[in-house]
């Protein structure tokens, strides 16, 4: 089992929310998966410019650190994603991050991977960007197991919530050993399943890559 933990907190090796992704590693490791940090504000990774070549071709135009990560999250079993709260919305790193990975959500990239959500925020607002990771995670097929967050300026709230994702990284591991299934979710996966096959479909002759990626996985 292999489980990636994307920090994407500009503030380095300061930062409060890389505490909350190493502490979910951290109980990932104990409990037998071969876990891999990785800090995207090191690393150079262009803006989408929505040219479509990754939907035709399943390659993106930019040569930048981006190919290299993606094929570490594609051949996971499992994915934390961790982000301050900058207004009301993750980091513009995870955001690029996120927005080069339009060929995940249409082919459905991440179906039978497992993942989770964590952040910080200096109000008690952190949710706000648990709950948009976690629907970008359902959104590309994978199965949620939690979520943890914290106000670091609140007393005891960073002690509490690296507990919580310690054991968070434990279930994690878990849920891939299982192969748990999370039945609100099913129904979500498999709605946008059909949801996108269509689409790629009725797209075939200019998204020549995914139709065929969708021809394999179903007979198209």
């Amino acid at each position: 089992m292999k489980i990636i933990g994307i920090n994407a907190s500009p503030r380095r090796s300061n930062s409060q929310t890389l505490k909350l992704v190493k502490a979910v590693l951290d109980g990932a490791k104990e409990s037998g998966s071969e876990t891999e940090l990785v800090d995207i504000c090191t690393l150079n990774i262009e803006y989408c410019n929505a040219c479509g070549t990754c939907f035709a071709k399943g390659k993106c135009i930019y040569e930048d650190d981006f190919d290299r990560l993606y094929t570490k999250i594609l051949d996971s079993d499992g994915l934390v994603m961790g982000s301050p709260n900058y207004f009301h919305s993750v980091t513009a790193q995870m955001k690029t991050m996120l927005d080069r990975m339009a060929d995940t959500i249409h082919c459905q990239l991440l179906t039978g991977k497992y993942g989770c959500s964590v952040a910080t925020a200096g109000s008690p607002a952190w949710a706000e960007v648990t709950d948009y990771l976690d629907r970008i995670l359902i959104g590309f097929g994978a199965n949620v197991v939690g979520q943890v967050g914290a106000s670091p300026r609140a007393p005891g709230q960073m002690e509490a919530a690296e507990k919580k994702a310690f054991m968070l990284g434990k279930d994690l591991t878990e849920a891939i050993k299982s192969k748990r299934v999370y039945s609100e979710q099913e129904s979500v996966h498999q709605e946008r399943r059909e949801y996108f096959k269509t689409l790629v479909e009725l797209n075939k002759d200019i998204w020549a890559h995914e139709y065929e990626h969708w021809s394999r996985m179903s007979g198209l």
